[in-house]
């Protein structure tokens, strides 16, 4: 069986719902200044994404009810997070039986408090490999799921094929995220390469109001309605 095979099989295996290559070629100047030199050295990435759960994302509107709260944080975060972590750890060593480097990156972890950013960007990764666009909430956006999906990436130098293009811009005129966020932490500005995260996402204002809800009852913090009302996907 090919490397292609193995990866992909083992991604359906454990779970994951999308699944593709990325060539990271045209995006190398975003990557080394988020990760650094020995991040931004990989050509590649793996993308793989878990779909979150319908009925728990509609109840989001009723987030600060404690069992809605708990749901969501529990089934729709740590626990994908953790599905996700395990699937591209075993990609990752596929591939370096395979013989060649691999990085898993975590799913959801934060290395960098002061750009409040991993140390790479898994919604680029999917873009990248033809699995949705970047929204006008600076999530992923896939065609059938929206944005309620989770993702993970592997960077890799294995000579794998990325077979689809970046999709196209599809929020048009929509403004429900930017009208729903508590915080008008959305300029409503499309996604462009070249640009700062900045221009579209004020990510301070968002981490200031998990902040607060944390102070609360860390349990309980969750927003996720910019992902909720996202016409995309939404059932």
């Amino acid at each position: 069986m090919g490397l292609e095979n193995q990866w992909v099989d083992t991604a359906i295996m454990w779970g994951a719902d999308y699944y593709g290559v990325a060539d990271l070629s045209a995006a190398q100047d975003a990557i080394l200044e988020q990760g650094g030199a020995e991040i931004a050295e990989y050509p590649r990435s793996i993308s793989i994404g878990i779909a979150l759960f319908h009925p728990i994302v509609n109840q989001l509107p009723r987030r600060k009810e404690r069992a809605v709260a708990v749901g969501y944080r529990s089934h729709c975060y740590d626990i994908i997070n953790a599905r996700l972590d395990l699937i591209i750890s075993r990609i990752a060593s596929v591939l370096q039986h395979g013989g060649h480097r691999a990085y898993p990156v975590a799913a959801s972890r934060r290395v960098d408090d002061d750009g409040i950013c991993g140390i790479f960007s898994h919604k680029l990764s999917a873009h990248l490999a033809g699995l949705g666009w970047i929204g006008k909430n600076c999530l992923l956006i896939t065609p059938d799921r929206g944005p309620r999906v989770r993702w993970a990436t592997v960077l890799t130098d294995a000579p794998l094929q990325a077979k689809s293009r970046p999709m196209d811009e599809r929020c048009g005129d929509c403004r429900d995220c930017i009208d729903i966020c508590p915080v008008k932490a959305f300029t409503g500005r499309p996604f462009r390469a070249k640009e700062p995260r900045a221009y579209r996402f004020d990510a301070r204002k968002c981490d200031g109001y998990f902040s607060k809800m944390k102070k609360d009852d860390e349990e309980t913090a969750v927003c996720g309605l910019c992902l909720y009302t996202c016409p995309h996907g939404r059932q």
